[in-house]
């Protein structure tokens, strides 16, 4: 086709370069990245030279010794399995019964294995996996689709099979696009070596499905040109298309062309964050948001003469970094509000790195620390353009100092996430997480006024996560799931009528103050409730007092009239014991007990055991949880309730 070939550039790039982003009602266009490298020159490709490649054996012999032996003996392993196949009746999953994962496990193992392959390969240098490698990257090109089912919503045809006439660009293909791109430029000599139709053929499908619709097209909402909130989606492919771009668009003028709008779609991006760099879909996600943000800065520092230092200065770019910092608790668990899991290892070179660059030392502290969290020899296997500079600097990681971030105060105003523990640096006593917000956040959960409970820097009081993704979790039955509903949250119920999604359901009137005696986080509720619930007004107030280590939580309501029935839920995943009226206790672990005290005459409570059968939220919390239901009957038109959580060990 005439309009996907690189012969049509003039015109659509000269549509491209004036392209004026839409912005939102009140929103300004600040120019972030494209005012930082305005006067930058790009290397040409031919010197573009951001990691060795394979030929070069002295840099790649001289990385330590057991990441080579691992490395080596992973890529042998490899080699020894036959390449699965992708049918289009497993592709068709998604569309029949809305199953997502099970072409993607297919998947995601062909794409690890070409990784794993290409890296062995250019530890040992000496051509014995070349022939796999081959067959990985001529059945990649023979693939219809790059992407995954889920997001053929893009397409014309919509969900089903691909339409390969209508390439559409996503998470995945970019993906592809990066791993694609790095081994041609790693073992391009030794491709063409088995046949010279290899290289030829990456070119080809790479401009088909990448670079060419990324340059002519602007209407892909991941680029932010026409209005719609924007997500993780717009740097972390952001940082796969510049990949592609930088190491495989062979005309100059173009390649500058989509530099510049690659800048631009970041710039869109940036413009929708608060100036504290808050991550409102969660730590889970940071590590293809503001993390990819870094793998395109750093990208572009290595492919310009200037303007990454400027980058890297901007007061956003820093605290977006920071925010991994903000969101941990202790070790393994983090703030997990909207789709987070509570579970996250981040890509701790990346976070070192990161760090390094905006000169933070908690941050390289806490990435050193997660790097080695699985052991003191890990060795980094995240996605290849991540893995490849993690392993030149996997040597410096290893002597780097080491120390988890354990930060006593943490607020953001812009996403409304507050956090506080009962001493700087130190895991031990109570730690309390509180959210504001509203109920149109990206991966949102309705769940304004949530908090949880740490003891020790281990849960007591939890925000459940989000199950394994299917069709219905982006769909309009996404409030049918139940981890999705405040009343699965730690939020009240009244009358059965829980929080409603969407940007007005909002916390209203929000504050934060911390000193060394106290922190306190307060909103009001109301707004995030329709109006059959009869909520006037709903005052809460979450109070660390860190001399006593003990959490209050208080609510003050105005209905407008006397409700049936009210309930508070506290979600756990520690068994509950009531002890006596007004107390149930929670082993957090081995001597460490949470007690949660609330009023008898008004309170009776109700737990309820939930089992848990969905492999992503069991890989936080085993096999069930625990509903606490603190439920108020023939509840006043006005008045308030207290809860406490106090630990003791």
């Amino acid at each position: 086709m005439e309009s996907l070939t690189r012969r049509t550039f003039i015109a659509a790039s000269t549509a491209t370069s004036t392209l004026a982003p839409l912005l939102a009602a009140g929103q300004t266009h600040r120019n972030l990245l494209s005012a930082a490298f305005e006067s930058s020159s790009l290397v040409p490709r031919d010197r573009f030279h951001p990691i060795p490649r394979a030929a070069e054996r002295p840099a790649w012999d001289a990385l330590p010794t057991d990441a080579r032996a691992k490395l080596l003996q992973t890529g042998e392993k490899q080699s020894k399995s036959p390449w699965e196949t992708l049918p289009a009746t497993v592709f068709l999953d998604y569309a029949r019964d809305g199953n997502r994962s099970r072409f993607e496990t297919l998947r995601d193992r062909r794409r690890r294995r070409l990784q794993d392959l290409v890296v062995a390969e250019c530890i040992e240098g000496k051509g014995r996996f070349m022939d796999e490698i081959s067959n990985g990257v001529w059945l990649t090109c023979e693939e219809s689709f790059w992407g995954v089912p889920a997001h053929l919503g893009a397409q014309r045809a919509g969900v089903g099979l691909p339409d390969v006439a209508e390439p559409i660009v996503e998470l995945f293909a970019g993906e592809t696009a990066s791993l694609l791109s790095w081994t041609a430029y790693l073992l391009g000599p030794q491709l063409a070596g088995v046949s010279k139709r290899i290289p030829e053929r990456i070119q080809l499908e790479m401009d088909r499905r990448i670079l060419t619709p990324c340059i002519t097209r602007d209407n892909f909402g991941w680029m932010g040109f026409h209005g719609g909130s924007l997500n993780n989606w717009t740097p972390w492919i952001c940082s796969n298309w510049l990949t592609a771009v930088l190491l495989q668009e062979p005309v100059e003028e173009r390649r500058r062309a989509a530099v510049t709008k690659i800048l631009r779609c970041l710039d869109n991006w940036l413009d929708e964050y608060a100036d504290d760099g808050g991550c409102d879909e969660g730590p889970g996600y940071w590590s293809r948001a503001g993390a990819s943000l870094f793998d395109c800065l750093q990208l572009m520092a290595d492919a310009t003469n200037k303007g990454a230092d400027t980058a890297f200065s901007l007061p956003l770019v820093r605290e977006i970094g920071r925010y991994i910092c903000r969101a941990h608790i202790c070790n393994e668990w983090y703030t997990n509000f909207a789709d987070a899991p509570a579970k996250v290892q981040p890509d701790g070179d990346l976070v070192y790195r990161y760090g390094k660059r905006v000169q933070d030392r908690q941050m390289m502290e806490h990435g050193a620390f997660s790097a080695f969290m699985t052991g003191p020899d890990a060795v980094p296997g995240d996605s290849i353009g991540r893995q490849l500079p993690a392993l030149f600097d996997l040597e410096e990681l290893r002597k780097a100092p080491r120390a988890q971030a354990l930060s006593r105060d943490v607020w953001m105003p812009g996403i409304q996430v507050f956090a506080a523990r009962t001493t700087e640096g130190s895991a031990k006593g109570l730690y309390l997480a509180a959210q504001g917000g509203h109920n149109a956040e990206s991966h949102n959960h309705n769940d304004v006024g949530n908090f949880m409970v740490y003891a020790d820097g281990k849960p007591a009081i939890i925000d459940v996560g989000v199950e394994t993704y299917t069709a219905k979790t982006f769909s309009a039955k996404r409030y049918d799931i139940w981890t999705m509903q405040s009343a699965f949250h730690n939020c009240p119920t009244v009358d059965g009528v829980m929080q409603s999604a969407g940007r007005q359901f909002a916390a209203r009137a929000v504050t934060a103050r911390t000193d060394d005696s106290a922190a306190e986080f307060a909103l009001n509720l109301e707004s995030a409730y329709p109006k059959e619930s009869g909520i006037e007004s709903w005052r809460r107030v979450l109070r660390l007092d860190r001399g006593a280590n003990q959490i209050e939580l208080k609510d003050e309501w105005r209905l407008r009239n006397r409700a049936k029935v009210a309930t508070q839920t506290l979600m756990t995943s520690c068994t509950p014991t009531k002890e006596g009226q007004g107390t149930i206790a929670l082993a957090v672990s081995e001597g460490n007990t949470v007690r949660i005290e609330f009023d008898p005459a008004l309170f009776q409570p109700v737990i309820e055991e939930i089992k848990i059968d969905d492999a992503r939220l069991r890989s936080a919390w085993g096999t069930k949880l625990f509903r606490i239901l603190l439920q108020a009957d023939n509840l006043a038109a006005k008045g308030s309730w207290t809860v406490r959580f106090s630990q003791s060990t």
